[in-house]
């Protein structure tokens, strides 16, 4: 097999998120946020597990920031916890906690490596969420405040912000069927999400613009929708349906200033669309200079009357039905097609010119067991084939012109994965979570060996 180089200055690096590897939910002064109060809600995660410690993150950032050091990596991508700089969500500053995030920062510089600000990963303070959270508008603008706070501490050192992590996530799984924090099983209550989740990335894009950030942007979860067969009318319309609840409600306000008719038209069938004001359109199209991508698994529908749908989409119940994952799994349930990764790219760099593209989250989980090597290393050659497939999907990517400017592998630690709780460990490093020890994975020395060669 040839030798891939990627260009110069490609970004080749980790992401995590803070609830998900920080711990120290209750130390200096972070106030509680809708993941403490979901993941101690009977039944909503896997064994009633909880962050509380979660990686610990918080007490060991040094140790792991050499890690990182060790693996090459140019780039991590972490987020800030808005419970830590304003416990409430809103009034006074936590010195504290942006204490904790200015260390980070600088021991990141201190080792060569660029840290990449997300400013929200779904850990919404609760104090907000008792006041509506991402269902009252109120949400959107104290988010700017926030981004506001953060930015004025950090901004002398970090160049790359990012608004939130996919918002689809937090809009349709937090409120439209449950699944994750806070719970609310409302389709209404989703769509009116979106719109202030995207509300919230408009205005504090603006105010990072003005207070001097160099480079804006924000991620999302964008799909591969595939028909279940190219030639029937009935599969197209489903994608396109599905395609306009997973992509085009963001890409669209985001990148061309209106949200596409077909989706406003189906969302009006759901909730009256009064959370729409003349002028936020314009608000939400907040000039960005980065656009991050994460992608793990396609998704294929037939157009079927009577189908299931997924509540994941709202409005799709009697008209799509999902097609179960085919081929080898991953230990989530997900397909694994790379090449659906090129085909999204490409597509991103056609509809919408002009935003240069970043891989922020790519990865698997697979049930790693120690011991499965002489040496007591954990041989992950699953995760290994994973990853080699989807590198050389986005270089082929790059080959056919699409501008992509780097690649977070998801993720650098096993972490706290949200309703799956601890089973599901996706990270390069494995963490005992019992003693906290971190190993690396064969997967993190095939990482530092690509980053070294900036290819394959």
């Amino acid at each position: 097999m040839s030798e891939l180089r990627f260009p110069e200055g490609f970004r080749w690096g980790a992401a995590t998120a803070a609830y998900q590897i920080e711990g120290a939910v209750r130390d200096d002064g972070r106030g509680p946020s809708i993941w403490d109060t979901f993941s101690r809600t009977p039944g909503k995660v896997h064994q009633g597990h909880t962050g509380d410690v979660a990686c610990d993150h918080y007490h060991r950032y040094a140790d792991d920031v050499a890690l990182m050091a060790e693996l090459g990596l140019r780039t991590y991508r972490f987020s800030v916890a808005w419970p830590r700089i304003q416990p409430d969500g809103t009034g006074p500053v936590n010195p504290r906690g942006l204490d904790f995030y200015d260390r980070l920062v600088d021991a990141l510089l201190a080792r060569g490596i660029d840290p990449l600000v997300t400013l929200y990963h779904w850990d919404l303070p609760q104090a907000l969420e008792d006041r509506g959270g991402w269902t009252a508008r109120e949400t959107a603008e104290h988010f700017a405040t926030y981004a506001t706070v953060v930015h004025a501490r950090l901004g002398d050192r970090v160049r790359t912000w990012t608004t939130l992590n996919e918002p689809w996530c937090s809009a349709y799984l937090g409120y439209g069927n449950g699944v994750h924090a806070p719970g609310v099983r409302d389709a209404g209550a989703a769509f009116t999400a979106v719109h202030h989740l995207l509300l919230g990335h408009g205005l504090a894009a603006r105010a990072l613009r003005a207070a001097g950030a160099a480079t804006v942007g924000i991620t999302l979860n964008t799909g591969d929708i595939r028909p279940a067969d190219p030639d029937r009318a009935a599969d197209a319309a489903a994608v396109r349906l599905v395609d306009g609840l997973q992509n085009r409600i963001f890409l669209d306000p985001l990148l061309r200033a209106a949200y596409p008719d077909d989706v406003l038209d189906h969302a009006a069938r759901i909730v009256e669309p009064t959370f729409l004001r003349d002028g936020d359109e314009k608000l939400i199209a907040a000039p960005i200079d980065l656009l991050g991508v994460n992608y793990y698994s396609p998704t294929y529908v037939a157009g079927r009357p009577g189908g299931a749908g997924n509540e994941a989409y709202p409005g799709t119940d009697g008209a799509v039905e999902f097609l179960p994952p085919a081929g080898p799994l991953t230990d989530m349930g997900w397909m694994i097609e790379p090449a659906g990764l090129t085909r999204l790219l490409e597509r991103l760099a056609a509809d919408y010119p002009g935003v240069p593209l970043l891989v922020t989250e790519n990865g698997a989980a697979y049930p790693d067991k120690t011991g499965n090597d002489p040496a007591g290393a954990i041989v992950d050659t699953d995760r290994i084939a994973y990853l080699d497939g989807h590198l050389r999907a986005a270089h082929e990517a790059i080959a056919r012109g699409v501008d992509l400017r780097g690649y977070l592998v998801w993720s650098l630690l096993d972490n706290f994965e949200w309703a799956e709780g601890y089973r599901k460990r996706f990270g390069i490093v494995h963490v005992d979570y019992l003693t906290q020890r971190r190993t690396l994975k064969a997967s993190a020395r095939w990482y530092q060996e690509v980053i070294s060669r900036n290819g394959l």
